[in-house]
């Protein structure tokens, strides 16, 4: 960020670029109408738009330089859409697929690549059940929250306030391989901690224990053992909140029965939400849930209180007559399950940020450290993707790609 200094402390800590080199910039959508919070909403507004015809279907489409309904495009890697130009398109909606829609908002995303700016292909190439992706939040300077969240769905890296950061996949390659890991950096901590190392670990430490900076996300490597242990062990929880029973893990559930629940029923279409501390409850207009702890209503992610923007983003006005104004026609169920998930998942991070913030505070492995033991600088290579095709493309208009 221009006119913002690092901190002198942070000065020689290990960036996270240099411990897992290979990144994507965040996805560019193009159009919001092709993002919702839930599936029916994504099919009727495919429906609408390829029933227009001419100059209708292009004003839906919200053309931009990037793409209009004449744009001849490959097809997104894993996913069976159509290449042909979109102004001849009528066929069925594709299948929606999960998106990492900016930090603790899973929604829906049209998969297809005529519809999206610059979806990244080469992310969606090392997208499959093995992977997981750790995102780097927008530094906001003072700005209290996690520096980097993890997600099992492809992430779109929106960040809610600040400069987005990188997404980073923690494979190279599908099925769990080739770790997206600085050569000769595993095998450093394997014989600095008297034990086996895997990315996996790296990933966890680097959940729990990555501190935010104008530079991007620095990573403490502690020098004692037993502080990695412990830091792993706090970083698999917090990846295990956060993946939401993804990757054969258990749903969150909050201890001693606290369990929030929907006290009055949330009204059709509810246009404020606000939080009452005195008696722990969430309040959407007339509807009520509690219990909600005050630290799932005061978790922030760059600046930004993440309830109150999850609610903005399913009930925020859009122009009439366009696409982004076609929605629910009252507030659907999935959407209150989803809600206090969310309030779950944010109480039980909040729960753990003491054990996360002292981590920081032990001596760490230094960059010149690194450096010494040939580890730095990272070689060009590993921040390029890895050749992952082992298949053919589809071009535009139904053309193989040339690879």
């Amino acid at each position: 960020m221009r006119g913002v200094t690092e901190d002198p402390r942070l000065d020689d800590m290990p960036l996270l670029d240099e411990l897992m080199p290979w990144s994507v910039a965040p996805l560019r959508l193009g159009r919001s109408w092709i993002v919702a919070p839930d599936v029916r909403t994504l099919r009727a507004r495919w429906e609408r738009l390829v029933a227009a015809r001419g100059d209708e279907r292009e004003e839906l489409f919200r053309p931009s330089r990037a793409r209009t309904t004449a744009s001849s495009v490959a097809a997104l890697p894993g996913q069976r859409t159509g290449t042909g130009r979109f102004a001849r398109e009528d066929g069925p909606c594709p299948a929606p697929v999960r998106l990492a829609h900016g930090p603790f908002d899973e929604q829906w995303l049209l998969p297809d690549h005529r519809l999206i700016d610059n979806a990244r292909p080469e992310l969606w190439r090392v997208a499959d059940a093995s992977q997981l992706f750790v995102v780097e939040q927008g530094h906001v300077p003072g700005a209290t929250g996690p520096a980097l969240l993890v997600t099992a769905a492809v992430p779109d890296g929106r960040s809610p306030a600040g400069r987005p950061g990188r997404i980073r996949p923690l494979f190279r390659r599908p099925g769990g391989l080739e770790p997206n890991v600085t050569p000769g950096l595993l095998p450093l901590l394997c014989e600095r901690y008297g034990q086996a190392v895997t990315a996996a670990d790296l990933s966890a430490w680097v959940v729990a224990a990555a501190l935010p900076s104008p530079a991007g996300c620095r990573v403490p490597l502690p020098r004692d053992p037993d502080v990695w242990r412990s830091g792993v062990e706090l970083g698999r929880r917090l990846t295990d909140i956060q993946l939401r029973g993804a990757h054969g893990g258990e749903k969150p559930r909050l201890p001693g029965g606290r369990r929030p629940y929907v006290r009055a029923p949330i009204p059709a279409r509810p246009a404020t939400v606000a939080y009452d501390a005195g008696q722990e409850t969430l309040e959407l207009d007339e509807g009520r849930i509690s219990p909600v702890p005050a630290e799932a209503w005061d978790f922030h992610v760059s600046g930004a209180r993440m309830l109150e923007q999850w609610f903005a983003h399913r009930t925020a006005q859009a122009e009439p007559g366009s696409l982004e104004a076609m929605g629910p026609a009252a507030w659907p169920q999935e959407w209150t399950s989803e809600l206090l998930e969310l309030i779950t998942v944010l109480a039980l991070l909040a729960q753990r940020e003491p054990e996360r913030a002292a981590l920081a505070a032990h001596p760490g492995t230094t960059r010149a450290e690194l450096r010494a033991a040939g580890v730095l600088p990272v070689p060009a290579a590993a921040r390029r993707p890895a050749s992952v095709l082992d298949h053919q493309e589809e071009g535009p208009e139904g053309q193989f790609a040339l690879l």
